[in-house]
């Protein structure tokens, strides 16, 4: 994706009137200092008057402002009244709405590469040291030590929006998954819980891990392994139906302590660059790093930032299991889990290194100047949008059913539909490409269209994204939207139509410069918009 860098004129013009007249003051005191100078004969000061100066530079940001009005309602088509649009692709179409949009993007949406990029680099070295002091140090918890101990694996994964190019608002919080180790005599074997006839759907996408006997040389007896294995079965496995079962609570607790452990390390390290301390998530949440600028750096991007440390167990392939697993919704409660299941023992399953190959494989093939990256930042700024004016409960609700991940999905499943990206996907389409987005969302929620997980199953994207281990090639299909009951899907349909009915007022209102030309829409077409019949 290319970027475009703008220059923000509400700060710019503000910091160049202070430092100019901060000049002119600093020019009077120093010529106030000089006595030995003589006035000129006629008693005139030779120097610019602090009032001339001021008034200058302010003529100048008033006419600057000026042109760019002028220059808005010159553009082609622009003149034409913003009541004529409608809801549909003619109404996407009007330069005004692009103009909102684009603005909208440009000053609400965007994050700034340079900013980005030092909040990455600087997590990335914080995050190193500290795992690095956690493979140093010797385990905590049940197994203080030998060759049954857990540890971490040495190296770290950066995972999420930030590393995908579609990351918004403010460069502030990081997912990062820290890999363990696990002793050479335990062995696991997952299993999708997809194919469970009575297991609810909000739990289809989890897996267990049952420990089982390594390959070894005849002669060792499993009740042998047993026996050798049982220190570690005990501190971090529980039973399910008769057999041990790696825990997701049990490892992230000495996953928790470990961290605060390796932190205590490199605390004393890092005090001249930033201030550290750890958040813990308690069993449904993982640990949270905080990084705070320290008061002696200077340096130019002081941001306070927050780093989710997830624990992983790796299973091949660039493929993870991670602890804890995402919480259940309200249509799928912890209490609907069959006999023998046990929640301490489900694990959640992370693709992300497939999902950035899958990204990496449309961008090859992606034309010049292509924008579905920039539409799913503008679909998550729409989402956001959408949850104003909700109640805490409602938000949150909203908020769930359109998360990150499944907008991002519905990007990808948009894409790989056509072929990948084309033409029509260029940036002078944009609002074209986001109703597109809306529409396949529309239908998704309304059960028109399955919204399906783009790797999991016999339906994903393998041949884009690599091999995949043997457990993910016959996990069953997960739709994304399935734990949410109809009335839920609807009335999230309902909420997301209204906020895109209402889309130029919203941007209108909160986003963009304020000199932009406002013109709402008439009473009788502020409700139209495209038929929910429509396919």
């Amino acid at each position: 994706m290319s970027v475009r860098y703008t220059l923000n004129l509400k700060v710019f013009w503000p910091v160049v009137t202070g430092l100019c007249t901060a000049l002119v003051c600093l020019y009077h005191a120093l010529r106030s200092t000089e006595g030995a100078r003589a006035e000129p004969p006629d008693g005139v000061d030779s120097g610019f008057p602090l009032l001339k100066v001021a008034i200058l530079l302010l003529l100048g940001y008033i006419l600057l402002r000026c042109r760019h009005t002028i220059r808005q309602r010159l553009l082609p088509g622009s003149s034409r009244p913003c009541g004529h649009a409608n809801f549909s692709a003619r109404h996407l179409q009007e330069p005004g709405l692009s103009i909102l949009l684009e603005s909208y993007y440009e000053h609400e949406v965007r994050l700034s590469p340079h900013v980005l990029g030092h909040s990455k680099a600087h997590v990335s070295r914080i995050v190193g040291e500290l795992v690095q002091a956690g493979r140093a140090r010797g385990s905590p918890g049940p197994i203080t030590g030998g060759a049954l101990a857990l540890a971490f694996r040495g190296d770290f994964i950066q995972v999420g929006s930030a590393y995908e190019q579609h990351k918004i608002r403010r460069p502030d919080s990081f997912d990062v998954l820290v890999p363990l180790r696990f002793p050479p005599q335990v062995a696991l074997e997952p299993r999708n819980l997809g194919t469970e006839p009575t297991l609810a759907p909000a739990f289809r996408s989890c897996f267990v891990c049952a420990l089982k006997a390594p390959p070894s040389p005849s002669g060792t007896s499993t009740g042998q392994w047993h026996r050798d294995c049982k220190p570690f079965a005990e501190g971090f496995c529980v039973d399910v139906q008769g057999r041990r079962h790696l825990s997701a609570t049990l490892v992230l607790r000495w996953f928790q302590a470990h961290l605060q452990r390796s932190l205590a390390t490199v605390r004393y390290s890092l005090e001249g660059r930033c201030r550290v301390s750890l958040t813990p998530g308690g069993l449904e949440q993982p640990p949270t790093l905080h990084i705070l600028p320290c008061r002696t750096d200077y340096g130019c991007c002081r941001l306070s930032m927050a780093v989710r440390l997830i624990p992983a167990v790796h299973l091949g392939d660039g493929v993870f299991l991670v602890a804890p697993p995402p919480p259940p919704s309200p249509g799928g409660a912890l209490s609907e889990l069959p006999g023998g299941l046990r929640a301490e023992a489900l694990w959640g399953v992370n693709t992300a290194r497939q999902e950035q190959k899958l990204l990496g494989w449309l961008q090859e093939r992606a034309p010049p100047g292509a924008c579905y990256l920039k539409c799913l930042q503008l679909l998550k700024a729409l989402r956001d949008l959408g949850a104003r004016g909700l109640d805490p409960t409602a938000a949150t609700h909203w908020g769930r059913i359109l998360s990150s991940y499944v907008l991002k999905t519905v990007l990808l499943a948009v894409l790989l539909k056509e072929g990948g990206p084309t033409h029509s996907w260029d940036e002078a389409h944009l609002s074209e490409c986001l109703e597109k987005l809306v529409k396949y969302l529309r239908d998704c929620l309304l059960r028109r269209r399955d919204l399906f997980h783009c790797v999991l199953g016999p339906g994903g994207a393998t041949a884009e994204v690599g091999p995949l281990p043997k457990v993910l090639r016959e996990a069953a299909p997960v739709d994304l939207l399935a734990p949410f009951d109809l009335r839920a899907r609807e009335l999230a349909a309902a909420r997301l139509l209204s906020t895109w009915r209402r889309l130029p007022q919203l941007l209108r209102a909160y986003g963009g410069p304020r000199y932009l030309a406002r013109c709402p829409l008439p009473r009788s077409q502020r409700n139209q918009g495209f038929p929910e019949d429509e396919p």
